[in-house]
């Protein structure tokens, strides 16, 4: 296994270093994980997808622009 060294804001490590009981090392691995997991999934969907990064723009606009009527 390697280490990794990681930078927080010192208001988060203050309430970290409230709770000795948890290992804060596995909370950061499990994280990873997580994401790793996620983004294999996400690579899995896309290899199939016919969407052109052109269509992927166009579909952004649409839906931010949608979200932005709703909040005139």
């Amino acid at each position: 296994m390697v280490n990794m060294t990681l930078s927080v804001p010192r208001e988060l490590y203050e309430e970290m270093t409230i709770h000795t009981e948890i290992r804060w090392s596995d909370v950061a691995r499990q994280a990873f994980t997580k994401k790793v997991d996620e983004l294999h999934w996400m690579d899995k969907v896309l290899e199939k997808s016919a969407l052109t990064t052109k269509d992927v723009d166009r579909i952004g606009h649409t839906i931010k622009a949608e979200i932005a009527k709703r909040f005139r």
